[in-house]
């Protein structure tokens, strides 16, 4: 069967936070939120200094705060450290080794981004103008799987 291209923003990090290849995207004790190594995120994803011959860029910028700008579109939070370390579990994984974190290290949540729940990536919705509008009328904001998780 074909690996379904990750053509949403979500998808895309859902992908990252989940391969075992990527160092800079991991989950959260609970698996409810995400954290990324800024420094090494942008030498493994954004080409930003030496890059593996013949490795597909994944995102079209090589700008950090351009990620940052798009986990806000699409409704993510950034929690700071001391409301991450004011929660229980919500630390590093156990056994993690932070020690690898040179670059800011920064936590993001959002309801429907969950370890074990890749159903509810559809749920997240990018924030644009004409979306904002509906859910600040009440109405509701559809989203789609991509086509080659269609059923």
């Amino acid at each position: 069967p074909a690996i379904p291209r990750p053509c949403t923003f979500p998808m895309k990090l859902w992908l990252l936070v989940n391969s075992p290849c990527i160092d800079s995207v991991r989950w959260d004790a609970r698996g409810e939120g995400l954290f990324i190594d800024q420094r090494l995120f942008e030498q493994e994803l954004l080409g930003v200094g030496p890059r593996a011959a013949g490795e597909e860029e994944l995102f079209k910028t090589k700008n950090f705060g351009s990620i940052v700008r798009q986990l806000n579109l699409y409704g993510f939070h950034k929690l700071t450290v001391s409301s991450t370390s004011s929660v229980v579990g919500l630390g590093p994984a156990p056994g993690c080794d932070n020690s690898y974190a040179d670059g800011p290290l920064h936590h993001f949540w959002n309801p429907h981004f969950r370890f074990d729940r890749p159903d509810l990536l559809v749920k997240i919705r990018r924030l644009t103008k004409a979306n904002k509008e509906k859910l600040d009328a009440g109405l509701d904001v559809t989203s789609r799987l991509p086509d080659d998780l269609q059923y």
